[in-house]
């Protein structure tokens, strides 16, 4: 698919580089997409999305919490809010599930067989999001783990801190999962078959010939990058440039994130020269990521680049071969 532009249909879309970026809901966005369109999905969703109802997301510009955990600051920097995943009742997890389960049918359509699905998590959230996936027909294929030190768990007892300063109500956060899917290849296809016909099926190896790992050693979203793109769970660039390019195992094909956000996924598929569709709901975020992708795909990462052939026309050497 040398042009993605069909893929727009009415949308208000922008054009950078070889992606498109999209104004659109991706549960309507994925209902038109035709059949084994998507070779690779990744993304970074806002979970069931009470996080982002209007009367939290009012709570957190205020400062007053709310599912919003909002941090205190340290050495004279203000940390981002983060969402307090515990504070979800049954009724809305199971929100949660319904919410991810839909989403998972439509992307069992869009995918071509052997598509492979990354999405981000916490510890928390993750089986209950990966039993949703697969309910929605998905197989679970691993798990990626993220090491990052993050301002989740270890907290004190809510309003007795005093009482009860040697207790943690969690373990400190020091690592993220992220959930890896797969699209079930057709039946009796083996993945050389897949491959051949569709492009996927596998996880692309680094530039260096190693295989791609299910631990990655990262690091929280540099200064620089929050400096670019003030999203509240900006993924850096270092980590994201890895995950888009195992993503597609022939170096060809279309990644989507349908939770677009700052848009880290797509300026990691610039990077690395892949073709790539972001979809955005809200309007000050894929405003945000239209002025973000360009500056976050020309920062330079010592290392992973390396690793993804950056530069070298490691990626696609502009061949779009069936895609």
């Amino acid at each position: 698919m040398n042009d993605t532009a069909k893929l727009a249909f009415s949308y208000d879309a922008q054009r950078i580089g070889r992606s498109i970026i999209l104004h659109a809901d991706c549960f309507e966005w994925l209902s038109k997409v035709p059949e084994n369109t998507i070779h690779a999905i990744v993304t970074d969703p806002p979970y069931g999305v009470k996080e982002f109802d209007a009367h939290e997301l009012e709570k957190r510009t205020n400062g007053k919490g709310g599912v919003w955990r909002i941090p205190p600051s340290f050495d004279g920097s203000v940390r981002a809010p983060l969402p307090r995943f515990t504070a979800h009742s049954e009724q809305e997890l199971q929100r949660l599930l319904r919410f991810f389960e839909d989403w998972s049918r439509l992307l069992l359509r869009a995918l071509r067989p052997g598509g492979h699905v990354f999405i981000a998590t916490s510890s928390i959230v993750a089986p209950l999001l990966y039993e949703s996936l697969r309910k929605g027909g998905l197989e679970f294929r691993a798990q990626i783990m993220r090491t990052v030190r993050t301002l989740r768990g270890g907290d004190r007892p809510k309003n007795a801190h005093q009482e009860f300063p040697d207790v943690c109500v969690l373990p400190k956060g020091c690592y993220e999962p992220w959930g890896l899917f797969r699209k079930p290849l057709l039946p009796g296809m083996t993945v050389s078959e897949c491959l051949r016909e569709f492009q996927t099926g596998g996880l692309r190896r680094l530039a260096n010939g190693s295989p791609f790992e299910d631990l990655i050693q990262s690091q929280r979203t540099p200064i620089r990058e929050k400096q670019i793109a003030g999203h509240p769970s900006l993924k850096p660039q270092s980590l994201m440039r890895l995950i888009v390019y195992a993503s597609l195992p022939l170096g060809t094909g279309l990644v989507v994130d349908t939770f677009m956000g700052a848009g880290s996924t797509i300026a990691a598929a610039e990077a690395v020269g892949a073709q790539a569709l972001g979809l955005e709901r809200s309007a000050e975020y894929f405003n945000l990521a239209s002025a973000a992708i360009p500056r976050l795909k020309a920062l330079e990462m010592p290392g992973v680049d390396e690793l993804t052939g950056r530069g070298q026309g490691a990626l696609f050497n502009g061949n779009y071969k069936n895609a």
